[in-house]
């Protein structure tokens, strides 16, 4: 298979027009020397649309595992791993192709079951000139999880199977698949979708961000101001930094996130002209924005924490948990006795375990649009 170097043409962005969300524009083949159980790889190129409902282009990477699973017991697994940077090489697509991807289990353990498993880079990585990345802009990402089912069943030439899709993340990955299954009924209905699996997730930013501002996570706070502030990049959102700050988002905005952490340990407020940035008009907009739980996924929702978490507070998740119930989700709970990157491994077998039953226990799903879920939806 071809390994062909991460700046080449390939990721280069591809002409928009006359192309729809979940057109796949380009493939090629690359090795996985991490995975065991892959048969094939791809790297793909397809369309997505960002949190404005603009076209935008977006990278990926489909993994083929060596025995495809019977028909009833197969699937389409988009799975979407923590944050990886900013900027830079951290896309998973080209992580997994030169060796260097540091979450690999829940994949080689969805390909020992048989299924194909997509990982999509998010909008912002991968594609030549779109960064930064949207970090924690969850809205965003739940369409680039839905168009790269699309571009899945699209793409005729990757190998895979007609088979339901599964959607599992960590994190702000987690995020992402959650954001996926509220805007699967009205977004992308022809997606088979069964069911999600999604960790250590905090529905409401606004609660959390004062802790991930300063510590140990005061890196993740400056890449959550400038994942966001791209995100709504039609809000003046930056006008919160000082001259440093501009200066100091500048060069973030092209890191990985083992450099973001290394190169600003400072406190968020270090860089801001205020103490609690986040407790802006325009701020406090885009935090409400991106709450989730706004509506009811239409598959079942597996939700799941460690007690022990101090990245991601299980209080946080919890409360996730009770908004989604409030909505009439079909919604379970796991909690572990673990940190935040132990539960993220220890979870693997049952989540696997939880979503396939989705596959064998459900009925193929027709997304039907309540009269008012758009609306919330784009809100």
């Amino acid at each position: 298979m071809n390994s062909a170097p991460m700046n080449s043409a390939f990721y280069d962005a591809p002409i928009l027009d006359g192309r729809r969300a979940g057109d796949l524009v380009r493939t090629r083949p690359v090795f996985a020397p991490q995975l065991i159980g892959a048969a094939g790889a791809w790297q793909i190129i397809y369309i997505s649309t960002n949190s404005r409902a603009e076209r935008i282009p977006a990278s990926g990477i489909v993994l083929i595992p060596e025995a495809v699973a019977a028909p009833g017991a197969t699937a389409i697994l988009v799975y979407c791993p923590e944050f990886r940077g900013l900027g830079g090489v951290c896309a998973p697509s080209q992580l997994l192709a030169i060796g260097t991807e540091p979450d690999t289990a829940g994949i080689e353990a969805a390909l020992g079951r048989g299924w194909v498993v997509a990982v999509p880079d998010g909008e912002g990585l991968g594609v030549t000139g779109h960064g930064p990345h949207t970090f924690l802009a969850a809205r965003a990402g739940g369409r680039v999880v839905l168009d790269l089912a699309r571009a899945v069943y699209r793409g005729a030439n990757l190998g895979a199977p007609v088979a339901p899709v599964l959607a599992w993340g960590y994190a702000d990955g987690g995020r992402a698949v959650a954001a996926s299954g509220e805007l699967h009924p009205w977004y992308a209905p022809e997606v088979d979708l069964r069911g999600i699996a999604a960790g250590a997730v905090a529905s409401d930013l606004a609660a959390l961000a004062p802790a991930f501002s300063q510590g140990a996570g005061a890196g993740v706070g400056l890449a959550a101001l400038i994942g966001l502030s791209r995100a709504y990049e039609h809000i003046p959102l930056r006008h919160v930094l000082t001259d440093d700050g501009i200066a100091a988002v500048a060069e973030a905005e092209h890191l990985t996130g083992t450099e973001l952490l290394q190169r600003f340990p400072q406190p968020l407020a270090h860089w801001c002209q205020r103490p609690d940035p986040w407790n802006d008009q325009w701020w406090r907009r885009v935090l409400a924005l991106e709450t989730l739980a706004h509506t009811k996924p239409v598959v079942p929702l597996h939700l799941y924490h460690g007690s022990a978490d101090a990245v991601v507070p299980v209080q946080a998740g919890r409360r996730t948990l009770i908004a989604y119930r409030q909505r009439g989700t079909e919604v379970s709970w796991r909690e572990y006795d673990a940190g935040h990157h132990d539960t993220a491994s220890t979870a693997t077998s049952d989540v696997l375990a939880r979503l396939g039953e989705d596959i064998t226990g459900r009925p193929p799903i027709t997304a039907r649009v309540p009269p008012d879920s758009e609306h919330a939806a784009r809100s």
